[in-house]
């Protein structure tokens, strides 16, 4: 066995190659006193974090900072103790032993073995039928050791075991409440988070705790709002920026300076979500893909470093993460201009049309931020290139099609790979890729699974249910002097870090 204390999270290749991180403001962060004031994007649904399947990314940032699980994540994206304080891999990467830390869960009640397995064994089950879920499928068991060990089996190895606890909807409440490390305060439309004294949390007290912490003053609000409160000294971090909201970073100098980009990968393009009709047959969802000028969607955003993609799994997702290249698809229709791909997909279209069909009028449900707009009014160019008639509708209307914008939560083929598995996404779907992904999650030969990955890959594009754009991009607006805060590869910004004064 080997001990691992602190797992760092698997890298993942930055989208852009500038940092955008100019003080104009000096030292604003650094010397407010009291609480720091923190913006972060969404809506009061942020605050509803016990439906742990379907979180917000605004709620996923409250549950990761009140309700601990086995691990977390540092301000810089790393996997750090939580309710384990150590733990160790045995030798052939099935088996995760953890040592619990001593303390109790906040009804007073000790941490043990089977308190924790119990809630384990709950937030695994919480997740059925969602990406996320399948990621865990290869857990076999969750078991008691001793009092404060506890023992997680695998069918096959699952190197990122550990970034997949650490995220927050394997959080782990107990009747009902979390385990910090902080404490949440509602006041009218904002929140007060506060560090627990670790004596309160049944740990040995620490020596000038309130002096070392402070609390955040949180606000949940839109994007816009943010950027507003930013720009006029409200609020010294903003976090939860998205393509949407992109345009709004460059409004004025002062957040423009202060913008921070995350290097995430990622799920950037319209996925399939009704196929019927036109899209029933996936060499007609390719003529979508054949008409979108994916370097005109990326120029228009003029963000250095931001490269189109027609990949479900980018290039720089290591072999030794578990994907054999050579096997798996590459970029597509390399050699072919834009005018010739258009050419190809207009005469399905035509063919479509010739067969005593309607011309093809398709729904696109959306956001409405700025970021979106300007992806929308291209593709509206794209598809009419080809003779299809395209509409924006908000994210809850009925649709043909939905922009996806979505993080990768670890840096594998397979997350890729689920987030297009007919249980998630059942329109346009590839059942082959499917049933090759789930022999590779139990085939323990890692040569015969990085082949299973690949062909799944290309089995998934081939059915043309997402069609890629580009990789997705996150940002924060940061104040110069504020401490805890750092870009990481996760696209959402741990809170507790941002509670640490600086000495």
């Amino acid at each position: 066995m080997h001990a691992s204390r602190r797992r760092r999270a698997g890298p993942l290749r930055q989208v852009v190659g500038l940092a955008l991180v100019v003080a104009l403001l000096g030292g604003c962060g650094a010397r407010r006193r009291g609480p720091l004031p923190v913006a972060l994007a969404g809506d009061e649904t942020a605050f509803q974090t016990a439906a742990t399947a379907h979180l917000t990314p605004a709620g996923q940032v409250l549950r990761a900072a009140t309700v601990e699980g086995l691990v977390g994540f540092d301000a810089e994206g790393r996997v750090v103790p939580a309710i384990a304080e150590r733990w160790i891999v045995t030798d052939d990467g099935l088996g995760y032993i953890f040592r619990l830390r001593e303390g109790t869960w906040p009804d007073g009640s000790p941490i043990d073995a089977a308190s924790v397995v119990s809630a384990l064994r709950r937030a695994r089950a919480n997740l059925s039928n969602t990406a996320l879920g399948l990621d865990l499928a290869p857990i076999d068991e969750i078991r008691v050791m001793t009092d404060r060990v506890v023992e997680i089996d695998l069918v096959a190895a699952l190197p990122d075991l550990l970034t997949l606890l650490a995220q927050p909807e394997m959080g782990l409440p107990r009747a009902r409440l979390g385990s910090g490390p902080l404490g949440l305060r509602r006041e009218g439309g904002q929140a007060l988070l506060s560090p627990i004294p670790p004596e309160k949390r049944g740990l040995a007290p620490v020596e000038n705790f309130a002096r070392s912490v402070r609390p955040l003053r949180l606000e949940v609000m839109p994007m816009a709002r943010a950027v507003q409160r930013f720009n006029d000294g409200l609020v010294d971090v903003a976090l939860g920026g998205t393509i949407d909201t992109l345009p709004l970073a460059g409004t004025t100098m002062l957040s423009r300076g202060n913008v921070q980009l995350d290097p995430v990968a990622g799920l950037f393009g319209i996925q399939v979500v009704d196929a019927g009709g036109f899209l029933a047959d996936p060499l007609r969802r390719e003529a979508l893909a054949l008409a979108i000028d994916r370097d005109g969607i990326v120029g228009a955003f003029s963000i250095g470093g931001w490269q189109p993609t027609t990949r479900l799994i980018p290039g720089d997702v290591p072999e030794d993460a578990g994907m054999d290249q050579s096997t798996s698809p590459g970029e597509r229709w390399v050699g072919t201009t834009l005018d010739q791909r258009r050419a190809l997909a207009r005469q399905r279209v035509q063919a479509w049309i010739a067969s005593g069909q309607p011309a093809p009028v398709l729904r696109l449900a959306m956001p409405d931020g700025p970021g979106s707009r300007l992806v929308f009014d291209r593709l509206l160019g794209d598809f009419a290139q080809i003779g299809i008639r395209l509409e924006r509708v908000g994210l809850e209307d009925r649709a043909q099609l939905r922009l996806v914008d979505s993080v990768a939560r670890y840096g594998r083929a397979a997350w890729f790979l689920d987030q297009v598995a007919c249980t998630v996404e059942p329109a346009g779907c590839s059942a082959q890729a499917d049933a090759l992904a789930a022999q590779a999650r139990a085939e323990r030969d890692g040569r015969v699974r990085a082949i299973l990955l690949g062909q799944a890959a290309a089995a998934a594009i081939a059915a043309n249910g997402y069609l890629p754009i580009a990789r997705p991009l996150r940002w924060s607006l940061v104040r110069s002097g504020v401490g805890g805060f750092a870009p990481n590869p996760w696209g959402w910004h741990a809170l507790p870090p941002l509670t640490m004064v600086s000495r």
